[in-house]
């Protein structure tokens, strides 16, 4: 399927035909390969999903924003986000096994590796022969994480020789390659001197070693120790020095694909609750007829109706390369706090049940949780957000 991309003229809530058989095409994937009752057994068997893997790669999700020259699908943002949304309904926070290689790794290839690099990489991306992952926080750092960068590149005959620590490289342990923001040269300014590499995960001195959280447990979230890791030349991205430019070009895309993924986990927890109301009685009646509930549910539909328009309008305007700084950042923070609230009302609808693995709810709530602190804390987010208001900077 090719995806094209919506008009250009006016801001656009109407979807494409296009953009309205990708979502049925998700949503009939999802419902065939990945109901939400299989997505929960995925999570909790803290075994890598590799089968779900390379049956999205099959469905040619991988492609979707990736262009036809590169062996992709087309489109743009808005596509992806559609893609996002419809994964997360039932995979929750489990869509970040689509979201690394496409709109993490085939962006920044995409927007910054040499001719051989989209050559080479891309079309393994889109056919999911090949797997990356991403590291940039470091053990002492989260959200300072440019004062905190160690980890360092040193040039040495034919490339660079890596050292350092990185922490919370999702599916770095079965990646093939690790995207690593490192330093190269020292400057009184954190953002400068970095640079992003495409090292092998099979290098010698490099060891992935996943951390026990909470949510997305199948999904393994590692250390990663680089001990005089080799990286050839050819496998830097970018420009030497030029990383922190290269990462920031993406933090607007990222932060509008966590608010998509939330939209998502937001419309299974209102799916979730309205089934449940339907067929849970108390006191001789379906609960969904007492006033409680209903305000409940009522409160959660609101919510996604306001994560949504925030997150397509920043989408669209994204799209249309427009500055979109702000309205990425309201998306992200909004959508993430509404699916946590949701998702913890939905607990409560449930009851006792909300709090048993064997349903849902729980899992919406714990992989939710996480998208309060990362990718940018909301606390940072509203920061930036106060800061282009005019505020003066606080950190």
């Amino acid at each position: 399927m090719t995806v094209t991309a919506a008009p250009t003229t006016g801001m656009w809530f109407d979807p494409t035909p296009e953009q309205q058989m990708l979502r049925q095409m998700v949503r009939d994937f999802v419902d065939r390969e990945c109901p939400k009752l299989k997505a929960r057994d995925l999570e909790a068997s803290e075994e890598f999903p590799a089968d779900l893997a390379a049956a999205i790669a099959a469905a040619g999700l991988n492609g979707i924003g990736i262009p036809e020259e590169y062996g992709g699908q087309g489109g743009d943002i808005i596509d992806q986000v559609i893609v996002c949304e419809e994964l997360s309904r039932s995979l929750a926070g489990l869509a970040w096994l689509w979201g690394i290689n496409v709109w993490s790794a085939a962006h920044a290839v995409l927007a910054h590796g040499t001719p051989e690099q989209r050559a080479e990489y891309l079309p393994r991306i889109a056919d999911g022969t090949m797997r990356f992952a991403f590291a940039l926080t470091e053990p002492g750092g989260g959200t300072d994480v440019l004062r905190a960068m160690r980890s360092t590149a040193t040039p040495v005959e034919g490339g660079y020789l890596l050292r350092g620590n990185k922490i919370w490289s999702t599916t770095a342990h079965v990646a093939d390659r690790i995207m690593v923001t490192v330093r190269t040269s020292p400057s009184d300014k954190p953002s400068r001197g970095l640079s992003v590499f495409l090292v092998r995960r099979d290098s010698s001195g490099l060891t992935a070693t996943p951390i026990p959280k909470i949510g997305m447990r199948s999904l393994g979230s590692c250390e990663v120790s680089f001990d005089d890791v080799f990286v050839p030349a050819e496998d830097l991205l970018g420009e030497v020095d030029q990383g922190w430019r290269q990462i920031t070009g993406s933090l607007n895309s990222e932060r509008i694909m966590v608010a998509a993924m939330c939209t998502g986990i937001l419309r299974a927890v209102l799916e979730d609750a309205l089934e449940y109301a339907g067929q849970r009685h108390a006191f001789g009646r379906p609960i969904g007829q007492m006033q409680s509930i209903q305000h409940s549910i009522a409160d959660m539909a609101m919510k996604l109706d306001t994560a949504t328009l925030h997150t397509h309008r920043a989408a669209w305007l994204e799209q249309q390369g427009r500055p979109c700084g702000v309205e990425a950042t309201m998306a992200k923070c909004l959508a993430s706090e509404y699916a946590v609230e949701a998702a913890d009302q939905g607990i409560q609808i449930l009851g006792g049940y909300g709090y048993a693995q064997e349903y849902n709810m729980q899992r919406y709530w714990r992989d939710a949780r996480l998208y309060r602190i990362g990718p940018i804390t909301n606390e940072m987010a509203r920061n930036y957000i106060g800061e282009n208001l005019g505020l003066p900077r606080s950190f």
